[in-house]
C-alpha cells in the first residue's frame, strides 16, 4: 500500500447524513475528491441536489429522509445499498436554561443527535449493509466532555453517542468493522452564523480569541473524517478525536 492509496477513498461507497450543509456537505465534496461513491441523505431535496451537483466523480446519489422519523430511518435503510463508510453528520443544537427543560425538548435533541444514528447504524448491521472492514464515523462535540451553559441535553446527546460508539467498536470488530468519533469545537457552519447572530458580538470574540488555532473550517472535520473512512485508519477504533485548535490544551 503506497502513501497515497492508504488515504484514497476510491471504490468505496460512503453513506453521508446531514449532506446538505456545513460539515456534511464539506465531508461529502472531499470524500468525492478522494475517489468515493456517495449516498448523501438530508430532509431538503433541493439543498441535496446542489451538493450532488458540485461532487466530484460518478455513482452519486440522493436519499431524503427526515431521520427524527423512525419510519423514513427504516425505508433509508431499505434503499440504501451496501457501505464501506458513514458519516453520521445530522445534528441540532438548541441551547436553554435548566429551569426550561422539558421532555419534549430532551426528546427533540435525541431524537436527531441520539437516537437516529443509533438505529440508523443498527439496522445497517442487521441487514448487512455494512461490508467487512467498513468505517462508522459519528460526529460529536467537545460539549460532551465540556459543557457550556445552556447545553445540558445538547452535551448529554453526545456523550451517549460516544458512549454508544465505543459498544459499537466491540460488538463489530469481528467484521473488522470500525467505529470512531470525532469530537469539534466551534466550527464556521450555518450553526456558528445562527449562534453569532443571537449572542453579544463581544462574548463571540471573547471566545473565538480563546482558540490558539483559530476557529475551525468544515473541511478540517472532513478532512479527519476521510483519514478514518480510508485504509490509513484500520488499526483505530473506539476512540473520540478531539478537534479544538488548542482550546482545551491544558485543562
Amino acid at each position: 500500500m503506497t502513501a497515497s492509496s492508504a488515504f484514497s477513498l476510491k471504490g468505496k461507497n460512503i453513506l453521508i447524513t446531514g449532506a446538505s450543509s456545513g460539515i456534511g456537505k464539506a465531508t461529502a465534496l472531499k470524500c468525492a475528491e478522494y475517489g468515493a461513491s456517495l449516498i448523501l441523505v438530508g430532509r431538503n431535496a433541493q439543498k441535496l441536489e446542489m451538493v450532488l451537483e458540485k461532487l466530484a466523480g460518478q455513482g452519486h446519489q440522493k436519499l431524503q429522509a427526515d431521520l427524527s422519523d423512525p419510519t423514513q430511518i427504516v425505508r433509508l435503510v431499505e434503499q440504501c445499498s451496501p457501505v464501506d463508510g458513514i458519516v453520521h453528520c445530522a445534528g441540532i443544537v438548541e441551547p436553554y436554561p435548566l429551569q426550561y427543560f422539558s421532555r419534549q425538548k430532551v426528546d427533540a435533541t435525541f431524537s436527531l443527535n441520539f437516537y437516529a444514528p443509533v438505529q440508523l447504524t443498527s439496522l445497517l448491521l442487521k441487514n448487512k449493509k455494512i461490508k467487512k472492514a467498513g468505517s462508522i464515523v459519528f460526529i460529536s462535540s467537545i460539549a460532551s466532555q465540556n459543557p457550556f451553559i445552556g447545553g445540558s441535553t445538547y452535551s448529554a446527546s453526545k456523550a451517549a453517542l460516544e458512549a454508544f460508539a465505543r459498544t459499537v467498536a466491540i460488538e463489530s470488530a469481528g467484521k473488522l468493522i470500525r467505529a470512531n468519533c470525532l469530537s469539534p469545537a466551534l466550527v464556521k457552519t450555518p450553526i456558528f452564523d445562527e449562534m453569532s447572530e443571537n449572542v453579544a458580538a463581544d462574548t463571540v470574540d471573547d471566545h473565538v480569541k480563546r482558540y490558539p488555532l483559530g476557529l475551525g473550517e468544515p473541511d478540517d472535520v472532513a478532512h479527519a473524517a476521510i483519514f478514518l473512512l480510508s485504509d490509513a485508519s484500520k488499526w483505530i477504533t473506539g476512540v473520540t478525536i478531539r478537534m479544538d485548535g488548542g482550546l482545551l490544551v491544558g485543562s
